[in-house]
């Protein structure tokens, strides 16, 4: 028996001796087995039924299960411009904005087919998000994010430690206020959004340091009105050092510190909590001293 055949190759190889066995006489038959028995590992018996039995005509695959309702090539052109006036939102909180966002669209733009409209409103948030998955990527910003690796293996990834309906989990980042270049020293704006309550704080920094980072961290803390239970952050260096986790650990009721996926972006982290009147202000800003920078040039 030839152990390095493919499966396709033996079906192929019994296709063309059963052929011939059809057609074969007692002489070339015994000889015909024996190839199958050499070549396919077949027993004698064996052998002799597989090549007496008739080809089976399969007939065309009947498609089981449940039917394929959301096709990206129907939906994604409608969603996509949606997808961008909610500044990009994650699958859990579009759906949620959703009711709200079609209408206004049909408002204001063009009107959805009505099957088109019925399935947006009906999708789950895991459902947007796998409609959405090939748009994630076609961004083109750039990513600051420097891995801190020390802390990384005893800082967990975010799981069920959290309690998403209480208020005190904060989900922190940092913004480079850079103007578009990222050359030299420039400000840095840490941000924190609780998850709950949506409370925003704000920290502007000059650079990205450990010690700078903490004492903003700090100062945050102390003007939240709440208690603090839990912080979450990306894999960044500023986060993940001995300062901030001994800060959170060492007091009487230590803080849960959890981080996302490395490469990956929170499903519904700071980056898009962040959508409120202080960082929107922001953007805004940078983008009119650019665009003022572009035509004094000019």
């Amino acid at each position: 028996m030839d152990k390095t055949m493919s499966q396709k190759t033996r079906v192929e190889v019994l296709r063309k001796l059963r052929w011939r066995y059809q057609s074969a006489g007692a002489r070339h038959k015994r000889k015909l087995l024996d190839q199958a028995q050499e070549l396919l590992g077949y027993h004698r018996k064996a052998a002799i039924r597989a090549l007496r039995a008739p080809e089976v005509v399969r007939g065309p695959r009947i498609v089981t299960g449940r039917p394929v309702m959301y096709e990206p090539g129907q939906l994604l052109r409608w969603l996509r411009p949606i997808w961008a006036a909610t500044d990009y939102a994650c699958g859990r909180r579009l759906v949620a904005m959703l009711p709200e966002w079609v209408p206004a669209y049909e408002q204001h733009e063009r009107r959805l087919p009505g099957e088109v409209r019925e399935k947006l409103l009906m999708a789950s948030g895991r459902t947007l998000d796998r409609l959405l998955e090939p748009l994630r990527g076609q961004g083109a910003g750039r990513s600051l994010t420097r891995p801190g690796t020390l802390l990384r293996q005893q800082i967990p990834i975010r799981g069920s430690v959290w309690e998403e309906g209480k208020a005190g989990w904060l989900e922190v980042d940092t913004v480079a206020l850079c103007g578009g270049s990222v050359a030299g020293a420039f400000v840095w704006m840490v941000d924190g959004v609780d998850y709950a309550t949506t409370w925003v704080e704000l920290r502007a920094m000059f650079g990205r340091g450990q010690a700078g980072t903490l004492a903003a961290l700090r100062d945050m803390e102390a003007r939240l009105p709440f208690d603090l239970l839990g912080l979450d952050s990306d894999n960044g260096g500023e986060f993940l050092n001995h300062h901030v986790l001994s800060w959170l650990q060492k007091r009487p009721r230590p803080v849960f510190m959890t981080r996302s996926r490395p490469y990956k972006k929170d499903a519904c982290g700071a980056k898009e909590l962040d959508a409120y009147p202080p960082m929107l202000w922001v953007r805004a800003t940078r983008q009119s001293r650019s665009s003022g920078a572009h035509q004094r040039v000019g």
